[in-house]
């Protein structure tokens, strides 16, 4: 155990901040990871990160708290590709651009003035990339509440949710307020991403979002399962990539450690990876089953 857990793990104040910090975040992407992925609207939660990348970096800019910039930035987004258009499916690729091009440019902007105006040193870093490690034990309040409140509102939306992502019109027909749903359901993915950028950073919350979600929905039979099995996967992610980059310190004394946010993606990657060889073997099985069927009743027919 000493090669993987090195010493003082579990003793370290920053570590026990970001293993409960990571749990929540993680479980929370994962909840609305999977109706992103079940709405094939993660092309507009990666331009939520995006936007959150503007609004850390001019967080960071006015002073603020990095969580409030995210947020800040990820619900403007938000609110922003609702107003284009993002929930008609014609120019909902056309509001996702517009808004993750102009976010792009006020990143560019922000990023620039952090590194020469305010001279913030490892600004870029913790915004792109977040800083874990780093992050207050204060900031664990602020994130369960935001948390909480989007679990809450999907638990309560879940049915409106699938009805809406499967068929907007027999939605419609069926009395359910559809914009109103997916106004809401915006909100709540931008919240996610506003969350999940203070664990990992910014450009790299899709992972978190997306990775688990889609792992999750390859192997499991129903939503339900599905959400359950990102939310294990998010937390196993999330933990054992903090686990590795805190033991990447003791891998070279002379080095400042790896980030966990390499760690917490590429493991995601793995998870999908093996869930694709998964389902392939499942259903090379499945096709074999009916030839399998026939050869008997052939053989029984004889």
């Amino acid at each position: 155990m000493h090669f993987f857990l090195e010493p003082g793990f579990f003793s370290n104040a920053p570590v026990r901040t970001a293993l409960l910090l990571g749990a929540v975040v993680a479980a929370v992407s994962a909840v609305v990871g999977v109706i992103t992925v079940v709405r094939s609207q993660s092309f507009a939660g990666h331009a939520l990160t995006d936007v959150a990348t503007a609004g850390g970096s001019g967080a960071y800019y006015l002073g603020v708290g990095a969580l409030w910039g995210f947020l800040g930035g990820s619900l403007a987004g938000a609110g922003a590709m609702e107003l284009i258009g993002v929930q008609r499916v014609r120019r909902r690729d056309l509001a996702t651009g517009i808004v993750l091009g102009a976010a792009t440019g006020l990143s560019a902007l922000f990023l620039y003035l952090d590194t020469t105006v305010k001279a913030t040193t490892g600004a870029t870093q913790q915004i792109l990339f977040g800083s874990i490690f780093s992050v207050s034990s204060s900031t664990i309040p602020y994130v369960a509440i935001f948390g909480g409140l989007v679990v809450l509102m999907m638990a309560i939306m879940r049915r409106p949710l699938l009805l809406t992502s499967l068929s907007s019109e027999i939605a419609s027909s069926q009395g359910v307020r559809v914009r109103m749903v997916g106004v809401l359901f915006m909100f709540c993915l931008a919240v996610s991403v506003g969350l999940s950028s203070i664990a990992i950073g910014s450009i790299l919350s899709t992972a978190l979002l997306i990775g688990p979600a889609a792992t999750a929905l390859r192997v499991a039979r129903s939503i339900a399962a599905a959400t359950f099995l990102a939310i294990g996967l998010g937390i196993i992610s999330t933990w054992l990539g903090i686990l590795l980059a805190y033991d990447s310190f003791y891998w070279d004394p002379s080095s400042q450690g790896l980030p966990v946010s390499f760690f917490i993606v590429a493991i995601c990657f793995v998870f999908y990876v093996f869930s694709g060889i998964a389902l392939s073997r499942r259903r090379a099985q499945e096709t074999r089953r009916p030839v399998a069927t026939d050869s008997a009743l052939s053989a029984e027919g004889r």
